[in-house]
């Protein structure tokens, strides 16, 4: 069978707000409609009307590490590498994946994979892409001298990566995975220049050497002013005509405090910036030479559960979650730019997928504010209320102490104690991988993402047995069967069935307690238009679209 449109999901994780997520041949951008009112969530913003010299934009969580894609696994790294190395599929504004360095996808069995790759590609320097570099990309994830992020999950599964053929390769996995042309449009199917990355050895991504890809736009050496900026300029060999960047160059800031960057934006010094920070959104909301856009998000803040204490009790998680009054966190932390999660899946995967919201109206557990619900859920529940539950944030960040002071309002409600804990970011963001620097603690905050919309990946990533986002040893077999299942069916409706059908077993127990879908804070002045709205650029050529406003 042959697949054309596939969505799928690889979960990435956010550390202490910092995340540690057309056609090949089709013009990108559009017609955003009402851009700037309304409630309604934005995938695009409108199309630029034409080229420009020069767009300066910011990165609001600071300077990236590494150009190397393997290493891209982070707000900084991922939105620029996005412009610069493409993948094989390439997630669209309206969430769904598309063949571009890929030509199609096909498959029996979900085993083995054959993709056409297409053969008028080239990279920076003119030289053509060949199978060797898809092929050496690829492996590049399963090399261990490599270092690769992205290893485990998907890259687990992968048996072997083969050209077979002048411009087609084949990828045979372990156990079938009707999902994975959706996984190669993340940094998974990125593809490099085998023999510069090989030449440039140890210095490779670094400042002085960079990358060799085949994106719209291009990074030379010298161009990125360690502590300042990075700037990318179009290349004009690139392959897609009307993919094309419209703007030739784009000078991208590491700004990091939040005054400077709502000054920076407010007076055109910064002509754009995804991530605007909550404490600027007042005064943007409010431009008069800009306008600040609300699009749709794939990101959700929502707290841990390590598996100890009285928080790792599943009756005590959903009673504290029906305790909480999450609205009250979407309308004054978020400022509006929240709303109630009703899953571990933020709601804008599930709206790309047709034909699931009665399904899930039907299966999902009530998750809404009731502090009567929330004392019958602890009713039946053996625990010992008076243990206290602490719950650990990056203490940089206040607003995590605001939304845990609300949770613990409502833990007060059922006789419970909950201990809202700062944790210096860098002893924090340790949480995410070593069970050691968890010890003591009943809970930590995430801002999480997806780096893509289906939702059955995040949901294998948070709650199958040993997966890499299960940080409290989750385990139940009922849950990994039913993850296996729709993993491993071959029709997308069916999938998607079964895929709620896990959501269901997932939330009756909410190995993690969800709080708030968060939206795209997009910000632009008047001078510039076109970046997408939706939660795209980290694997998207976002910065190729922006060009002149009408």
């Amino acid at each position: 069978m042959r697949f054309s449109k596939t969505r799928a999901s690889l979960a990435l994780l956010a550390i202490s707000g910092l995340a540690l997520a057309g056609c090949a041949s089709g013009s990108r951008g559009g017609d955003a409609g009402d851009a700037g009112g309304g409630d309604e969530l934005l995938q695009l913003t409108p199309a630029a009307s034409g080229e420009i010299d020069k767009v300066t934009w910011n990165s609001t969580y600071g300077e990236l590490a590494s150009l190397d894609p393997v290493k891209a696994f982070n707000y900084p790294e991922n939105t620029i590498v996005a412009n610069l190395c493409e993948p094989l599929f390439e997630m669209q504004p309206d969430f769904s994946v598309q063949p571009h360095l890929a030509t199609d996808s096909q498959t029996d069995d979900g085993i083995t994979w054959v993709f056409g790759i297409r053969d008028d590609v080239t990279f920076w320097d003119g030289s053509p892409m060949t199978m060797d570099d898809v092929v050496f990309s690829i492996n590049r994830h399963l090399d261990p001298a490599e270092g690769s992020y992205w290893g485990g999950g998907v890259v687990d599964n992968i048996a072997s990566v083969e050209a077979t053929g002048d411009a087609e390769l084949t990828i045979t996995l372990k156990s079938p995975d009707y999902t994975l042309p959706s996984s190669l449009s993340t940094i998974i199917g990125v593809v490099v220049q085998q023999e510069q990355r090989e030449a440039a050895g140890e210095n490779y991504g670094n400042p002085d050497t960079g990358v060799m890809c085949t994106g719209p736009l291009q990074y030379t050496p010298g161009d990125w002013k360690q502590g300042q900026s990075i700037t990318l300029d179009r290349y004009d060999g690139y392959w897609d005509a009307e993919g094309a960047a419209k703007a030739a160059s784009v000078e991208i800031g590491f700004v990091v405090d939040p005054t400077a960057i709502a000054n920076g934006l407010g007076t055109g010094e910064i002509q754009g910036s995804y991530d605007v920070p909550l404490q600027a959104l007042g005064q943007l909301s409010s431009s008069t030479s800009g306008t600040l856009y609300s699009g749709q998000g794939m990101q959700n803040m929502a707290i841990i559960s390590t598996g100890e204490g009285l928080f790792g009790d599943p009756a005590v998680r959903a009673a504290l979650t029906r305790a909480t009054d999450r609205q009250a966190i979407a309308d004054t932390v978020y400022e509006g730019t929240g709303t109630v999660s009703r899953s571990v899946v933020p709601q804008s995967a599930w709206d790309a997928i047709d034909g699931v919201a009665e399904l899930r109206d039907a299966d999902l557990p009530d998750l809404g504010f009731d502090i009567e619900a929330a004392k019958q859920a602890l009713a039946d529940a053996d625990v010992d209320l008076s243990q206290p539950i602490k719950i650990a944030y990056p203490s940089e960040r206040s607003f995590y102490a605001d939304i845990l002071n609300e949770m613990a309002n409502g833990a007060k409600e059922l006789g419970v104690t909950l201990e809202p804990t700062g944790v210096p970011s860098a002893q924090f963001g340790a949480f995410f991988s070593d069970p050691e620097a968890r010890a003591g603690y009943d809970g930590f905050v995430t801002t999480n993402y997806m780096s893509a919309p289906d939702p059955l990946l995040h949901l294998i990533s948070i709650a199958k047995t040993g997966s890499d986002q299960n940080y409290s040893g989750f385990s139940d077999p009922a849950v990994d069967a039913a993850l296996d299942a729709a993993l491993a069916e071959s029709d997308d409706a069916k999938r998607a069935e079964l895929t709620v059908e896990a959501e269901a077993l997932i939330m009756e127990q909410q190995p993690w307690v969800p709080i708030n879908d968060l939206a795209v804070r997009l910000y632009m002045d008047d001078s510039i238009t076109g970046a997408p709205a939706s939660f795209v650029y980290l694997y998207y050529p976002w910065a190729a679209d922006l060009g002149a406003a009408a």
